[in-house]
C-alpha cells in the first residue's frame, strides 16, 4: 500500500509538472486514465470542459424596512451584502491573499508548488490547501449553483476529494484569469467565501463579528476573519474563542513572515482580545423581526403579488430571499408604536382576549399601522402565529363579526337607492321579524324562524339619530326596504372580505342578521370599507409595499392600490355626514380628538363576543376591536360567563370591558388615531353632502279616507309603505275607528306610516280624597 502510494505520487508529479505547463500555456491535452488506491477516477479530455465559468450573481440579503428607513427585517439564504473592493479594507485584502494564496497576484490561474502539493496530499487521502485563489474562488461559485439549482450530485462533484476535481477548477481558473483582472477575481472571492455563523461575503462577517463595515476593518479583525475562511465551523471565534484567536494569530505570523506587517505589528494584534458581545445577528425572517406580522404580510403579499419579481411563487421568493432588494413600507413607526402600546395596554397576551389595531391611508391604501395583543410570533404563552388583522390567506385567523359596523353598508346602499336620511321607523325595544319578507339575489323570501332582535329604543328613528345611537330596530327594517342583495354587493364593492376568503355577497344575501355584522371579516378589510367613504367613493386596496428596489438602483412594480371609483362621491359625503353622528352625539363621542372632524361607527356582537370602533377622516382610517377568544383552551372560562365581555375583567391585564364598541374607541381607537393623526402634515376636512342626497326621493302616501284601519294597512302596504298601529283617545272616532295617518303627503322614501286607530273617548279621571296632614316633619329628598 505504501509503495503504492509513492509510484501514484511520482506519477503525480509527472503528470502535474506536464499539465502545468501546457496548462499554463492555454492548451488542451487529453490525460489518461489516473488510478487512485481507492478506484479509478479519469478526465478523459480537457476539451469536454466548459471553457468558462458561467458565472451567476451572488446571492445577497434583501432589508425589509419602515417608513422611515428603519430595518423591520431581513431575508435571505446567504446573509450577504456585496461591496466592491474599494470599499474593502487594505489590510482585509492583505490577510485573505497572505493567508491563502500569497503569490496570488504574481501567478497564473494555477500555483504549481501549491497545486503539486494539494494532489500529493489528495492522493494520498488528506485534503491539502494548495489550490490558488482563483480555484478557491471557482470552487465557491460552481457550490453556489449547485445549491441554487438543489443539485446534489453537482455539489458532490464540486467538493470531491478527486484529482478530477482539481483538474476542472484549473481549467475553469484559465478562463477566469483571462475574463478578470487579479483585483475582480479577489473582490469576487472576498464577497462569496462564507466567514461562519450565517455570514457570507467579508461586509456581513465584519458587520457581525465587529459591528463595523469591511471598509473599517482593523488588522486583528482582519486576520481574524481571512482565518474564518479555510474553517468557519471550527474557527469561529463566538463558538470556539481560544480556536478562533489561534487562527488569527497563525495569520498575523503569516502576515509578518511575508513582510506585510511588521513583528511588532503582528504582537499588538494577538494583544488584541476578542469581544464575544459585539457580535450581532441580523433580524433573519419574521420570526426574529421585531414586528413579525407586519414583516409575514409583506412577505406574503411579495409571494402571492409581486408579479415583477417572478412569474411563479417561488421566483418571487427567490428574489427576496437571494437578491438583495430594499423592500420600503408606509410603516410610520411612531403610529405602530402608539397602537401596539394602548392595544397591549388593554389586552395582556396571555389574556383569553384578543386585541387588534389597523390604521390605513385610505387616499394610497398604504398601512400605516397594524398591533395584535400577541405580538410576538411563535408557540410559548402569549404568542401565536396568527396574523389577526388578515385573513386566512394570507397566515389570518378566523375574523371576527362586525357587529353594528355594517350598518354603514345598509345606509349607503338606502342613500345610493334614492332613501333619505328622513326615511323613518317606529322603532319598538323587542321585535320577532318570523314571518318577514326580505329580498336576496335570487328573489324576495320569508324568515322562516324566529328571529328576535333587541334593542333599548323605542319611537320614532330616522338615519341620523338611528344611527348615532345604532339602533338596531331601524337598520333591519332598512335593510329590508333596500334589499339584502344591493346591501351586501355594496359591502364586497367597497373592500369588505370574509376572512375566509369566500364571496360575501354568495353567503350573505339571504341573511338578515347582516346588518348586525354577523359575517367574520378581517380588520384590515373593515378600514378598506370604510376608507373608501373616507376617500369620496375610490376604494384603493391595502398595500403593505412602497416601493422595491434592487442594488443597483433598479425598481420593480409594487402590487398596486388599484384604486377605483366604486361609489359617487356625493353618496360618500352624505354617508360621511351621517356617520360623523356617533361622535358628535352618539356611541363614539367619548372617543372624540379635539381639533378633528371624525366619522365612524361602534359595533357590538351578540353575546358581547366581540366590540368594535371605526373612526376616519379624509386622511386616516382606523379600526380597533377587542373579540373573546375561542380558542379549545379559554372554552371554560368563556362558558363561565353569561354574556362573554360584557362587565368582564381581563385577567392578566385588568382592563374593565362593558362589552360594548364604546369600550374600543375609548381605550383603543382614539389614542392610536391621535398618535397617527400628529403624524400627518396635511389634513383635509369632509366635503360638504348634497342637500338633493340626503333628503332622497319622496313618496306620495294613499289616502285612506272613509276605510277602516286595517283596510288603511292594506292600501299602504300596496302602495310600498310600512306601517304601525298607534292608538289614541278620540271624542269624534268610535273605537276602533281609524283617526287618520302619522304622516300624509310627498314623505321620505321607505318611511314607515303610522295609522292612528281610535281608544274612544278619554274617561273620566277618578276622584281622590284629600290625604290627611301628616304631623311628621318634612325630610329632604335624598340623592
Amino acid at each position: 500500500m505504501r509503495m503504492g502510494r509513492r509510484l501514484y505520487s511520482l506519477l503525480m508529479f509527472a503528470v502535474v509538472s506536464v499539465l502545468g505547463g501546457l496548462l499554463t500555456a492555454g492548451l488542451v491535452v487529453p490525460i489518461a486514465g489516473i488510478a487512485t488506491t481507492a478506484g479509478t477516477s479519469a478526465v478523459t479530455s480537457l476539451d469536454s470542459l466548459p471553457t468558462a465559468l458561467k458565472e451567476t450573481p451572488q446571492w445577497e440579503r434583501s432589508r425589509l424596512l419602515n417608513a422611515d428607513g428603519t430595518v423591520l427585517a431581513y431575508f435571505y439564504d446567504e446573509n450577504r451584502i456585496y461591496e466592491p473592493l474599494s470599499k474593502i479594507s487594505l489590510v482585509m485584502q492583505q490577510a485573505q491573499v497572505a493567508i491563502e494564496d500569497h503569490r496570488f497576484y504574481e501567478h497564473g490561474a494555477m500555483d504549481l508548488q501549491g497545486t503539486l502539493r494539494a494532489l500529493v496530499s489528495t492522493s494520498q487521502g488528506n485534503t491539502q490547501g494548495g489550490s490558488s485563489l482563483t480555484q478557491q474562488y471557482v470552487r465557491l461559485v460552481l457550490v453556489e449553483q449547485a445549491e441554487e439549482n438543489n443539485d446534489a450530485a453537482a455539489k458532490a462533484a464540486a467538493t470531491e476529494n478527486t484529482v478530477a476535481r482539481k483538474v476542472r477548477e484549473l481549467r475553469y481558473a484559465i478562463a477566469v484569469e483571462k475574463q478578470f483582472t487579479k483585483d475582480e477575481i479577489l473582490e469576487r472571492y472576498l464577497n462569496i467565501a462564507y466567514y461562519g455563523d450565517g455570514a457570507y461575503g467579508v461586509e456581513a462577517a465584519a458587520r457581525h463579528y465587529f459591528g463595523v463595515s469591511a471598509a473599517d476593518l482593523d488588522l486583528p479583525q482582519a486576520a481574524m476573519l481571512a482565518g474564518l475562511v479555510r474553517n468557519p465551523v471550527a474557527s469561529n471565534p463566538r463558538t470556539h474563542t481560544q480556536v478562533g484567536v489561534q487562527r488569527r494569530n497563525d495569520v498575523l505570523d503569516r502576515m509578518a513572515e511575508l513582510n506585510v506587517i511588521t513583528a511588532d505589528q503582528a504582537a499588538e494584534a494577538k494583544a488584541t482580545k476578542f469581544d464575544v458581545k459585539k457580535v450581532t445577528f441580523s433580524r433573519k425572517g419574521c420570526a426574529n423581526s421585531k414586528l413579525p406580522f407586519i414583516c409575514d404580510y409583506a412577505l406574503e403579499v411579495l409571494k402571492q403579488q409581486a408579479t415583477s419579481l417572478g412569474t411563479t411563487e417561488e421566483e418571487r421568493l427567490e428574489r427576496v430571499y437571494r437578491g438583495g432588494l430594499t423592500i420600503t413600507t408606509e410603516i410610520d413607526p411612531k403610529a405602530q408604536k402608539a397602537a401596539q402600546k394602548v392595544v397591549s395596554r388593554n389586552v395582556d397576551p396571555r389574556d383569553p382576549a384578543i386585541g387588534v389595531v389597523v390604521m390605513m391611508d385610505p387616499k394610497t391604501g398604504l398601512i400605516k399601522a397594524m398591533a395584535q395583543s400577541r405580538p410576538e410570533m411563535g408557540k410559548k404563552k402569549g404568542q401565536t402565529y396568527y396574523n389577526y388583522a388578515v385573513g386566512t390567506g394570507f397566515n389570518g385567523a378566523d375574523g371576527f363579526q362586525g357587529g353594528s359596523t355594517f350598518k354603514m353598508f345598509v345606509a349607503a346602499a338606502a342613500l345610493e337607492n334614492g332613501f333619505g336620511v328622513q326615511t323613518s321607523f317606529h322603532v319598538r325595544a323587542s321585535k320577532n321579524y318570523q314571518g318577514e319578507t326580505f329580498q336576496s339575489c335570487s328573489g324576495s323570501f320569508k324568515v322562516l324562524k324566529r328571529w328576535v332582535v333587541d334593542g333599548p329604543e323605542v319611537g320614532n328613528y330616522n338615519m341620523y339619530n338611528g344611527t348615532a345611537q345604532s339602533v338596531n330596530n331601524y337598520y333591519v327594517p332598512l335593510e329590508q326596504k333596500v334589499g339584502l342583495c344591493k346591501v351586501t354587493k355594496l359591502a364586497k364593492r367597497v373592500g369588505l372580505q370574509l376572512a375566509s376568503g369566500e364571496d360575501i355577497v354568495e353567503k350573505f344575501n339571504a341573511i338578515p342578521s347582516f346588518t348586525l355584522g354577523s359575517a367574520e371579516i378581517t380588520p384590515l378589510s373593515m378600514i378598506t370599507a370604510y376608507g373608501t367613504m373616507a376617500n369620496r367613493g375610490t376604494k384603493c386596496n391595502p398595500v403593505i409595499l412602497k416601493s422595491i428596489t434592487n442594488a443597483d438602483g433598479g425598481k420593480y412594480d409594487v402590487p398596486s392600490a388599484g384604486c377605483k371609483q366604486v361609489v359617487d362621491p356625493e353618496i360618500a359625503d352624505a354617508v360621511n355626514k351621517v356617520f360623523q353622528g356617533p361622535f358628535t352625539s352618539g356611541t363614539l363621542r367619548y372617543a372624540q380628538i379635539p381639533g378633528y372632524t371624525l366619522a365612524g361607527k361602534t359595533g357590538t356582537v351578540p353575546l358581547n363576543k366581540a366590540e368594535w370602533s371605526v373612526g376616519y377622516t379624509p386622511n386616516l382610517v382606523a379600526a380597533a376591536v377587542i373579540s373573546y377568544d375561542n380558542s379549545p383552551k379559554y372554552k371554560k372560562y368563556w362558558n363561565s360567563k353569561y354574556s362573554y365581555l360584557r362587565n368582564v375583567r381581563l385577567p392578566h391585564s385588568g382592563t374593565y370591558l362593558t362589552g360594548y364598541g364604546a369600550d374600543a374607541g375609548s381605550k383603543m381607537l382614539k389614542p392610536a388615531m391621535q398618535q397617527a393623526l400628529a403624524d400627518i402634515d396635511e389634513h383635509d376636512e369632509f366635503a360638504t353632502a348634497q342637500a338633493s342626497v340626503l333628503n332622497g326621493d319622496t313618496e306620495s302616501v294613499p289616502s285612506c279616507s272613509g276605510m277602516g284601519w286595517s283596510s288603511c294597512r292594506a292600501a299602504l302596504s300596496s302602495a310600498g309603505f310600512s306601517s304601525y298601529v298607534t292608538y289614541q283617545y278620540s271624542d269624534t272616532v268610535a273605537k276602533g275607528g281609524l283617526i287618520g295617518l302619522t304622516r300624509s303627503g310627498s314623505v321620505p322614501k321607505g318611511s314607515e306610516i303610522g295609522v292612528i286607530v281610535s281608544k274612544g273617548p278619554k274617561p273620566e279621571p277618578k276622584p281622590t280624597s284629600s290625604p290627611t296632614p301628616s304631623t311628621e316633619p318634612t325630610r329632604k329628598p335624598r340623592r
